[in-house]
Order: C-alpha cells, then structure tokens, then sequence
C-alpha cells in the first residue's frame, strides 16, 4: 500500500512510519525538517535496503505542498500535534483541510487521523475522581485549551466530510518499547493511558481494516501503566516550560 504519513516528525509519526516500512508498504513521510529525518530512518533501517521511504519536504500550512504530497497515494495518516500552548492553535483544523481536499482532488479515501479522548469527556470515566476532575479538567480548559478546542474544530471537519475516515483517540501518551496487547473500541476504551507504540500500531492497523470507517475509535493501553507524576511532567509542564520565551 502507499501511504503518506503528515506528522512523520513527531514521536507517533516516526513509529508509523517505521512500522509500515517493516510492513512493506511505500510511505511517504512529510516533514518540514527533512533532514535529520531523513539521515535517521537511513540509519535505522540499514538493514532492509529494500524499505519504500520517500522523504517531502512541506508545510501543511501550505495547501499547494499538501496536494502535491497526497497525489498517488492509497492512504493518508495524520499524526499532526503540538505541545500545549496559550497561543491560538490551528494546525489540526488547517492541516486536515489542506488534507481533505488534496484527498478529493486526486481520488484518494482512506484516511486515519489522531486526536484525543480528552477532547470528549462525555464518552466515559478514565479514572478517579482527581483524576477526572482535577488533572484532566486542568488540561483540557487550561493548559491545553487552544489545543484541544482545535482538535475538535478537526473532527468536525473529518466528520462532515466525505471521505472514508477513521479518528483514532488515545488516552495520556507515554512510552513502552514494543507494542502490547491494547484495547480498542468505539468512542471509549476505559483507559487512564496509551502507548504510543500501541497508537502507531493502531493508526497502521486501521489503514487495512474497514472495522472503523466513518467512526471514532478509541485505543488504550491496559497491560502497562506509567507513573503519573513523571507522565505529566515529561508530557505537560516540561513541555510547556520548553516553549516558555
């Protein structure tokens, strides 16, 4: 299959991108930064010379690279995200309609895209009390306001339009070094956290399945858990102090 990966840059994207290389499958990975990308998938993967890696440079801010990018293509992926921020965010809303419309122009349906389940809390109880209505109503209407009213402006986007989508929402993102046994159901998996390990190999897996067309799933890990101190810290503030002028 050919597949173009939007957000291959970031550390869910590089995990796609590597495990549909492995798969077999041609990927396209767009990037602003390609160089460094480019020179550590070389690096990684010197021991399948035969891996299908086309390296694009663009900006999903620029709709003309985006429809250039998604031409030829049987599948988009969008890993698109920043860190949290007070600044208007737009990236998710602009960058997927930069994508549905590449996607309509050159006739191409699938596509599977990220967002959260922070952004629907409606859908169900991930945790505790402090859980719910400390840490995760902190993140949602403060620290990660602009962000998350942004990823809903996206999939309502994806939702109203034609194409054949799949929203992927994870919980809490934190690292574990292989894939594990994740759990993943319609709307809502009761899960505090999600690998993303499990979340790259969740967004592949939908690429080849028609289980979740035109549906939002949800994707959680459940045989390992993170420290939610070092979680927060490593996923939220310092992220946050990092931006910080």
């Amino acid at each position: 299959m050919r597949l173009i990966v939007f957000g291959s840059n970031g550390p869910t994207g590089r995990l796609v991108v590597a495990d549909a290389l492995m798969a077999g499958h041609s990927v396209t990975a767009f990037t602003r930064h390609p160089e460094g990308f480019e020179a550590d998938f070389v690096a990684e993967l010197a021991a399948t010379p035969d891996a299908r890696l086309t390296v694009f440079e663009g900006d999903v801010y620029d709709a003309a690279a985006v429809d250039r990018a998604v031409a030829g293509h049987d599948a988009v992926i969008s890993t698109l995200g920043v860190p949290y921020g007070k600044h208007v965010i737009t990236v998710y809303s602009v960058g997927i309609t930069a994508i549905i419309h590449a996607m309509k122009a050159h006739g191409v349906s699938r596509l599977v895209c990220v967002s959260s389940s922070a952004v629907d809390p409606a859908a169900g109880a991930h945790g505790g009390f402090f859980f719910e209505n400390v840490l995760q109503r902190y993140f949602v209407t403060v620290m990660g306001k602009t962000l998350y009213d942004d990823m809903r402006a996206m999939e309502t986007i994806v939702t109203e339009s034609d194409v054949d989508y799949t929203i992927v929402r994870p919980s809490g993102l934190f690292e574990t070094p292989t894939v594990t046994d994740y759990a993943t159901a319609e709307r809502f998996v009761k899960s505090k956290f999600t690998s993303r390990a499990d979340l790259a190999a969740c967004l592949l897996a939908q690429t080849m399945s028609d289980e979740y067309v035109r549906k939002i799933v949800a994707v959680g890990t459940v045989s390992v858990q993170p420290s939610l101190v070092q979680l927060l810290w490593r996923e939220g503030i310092s992220k946050q102090r990092v931006r910080t002028p």
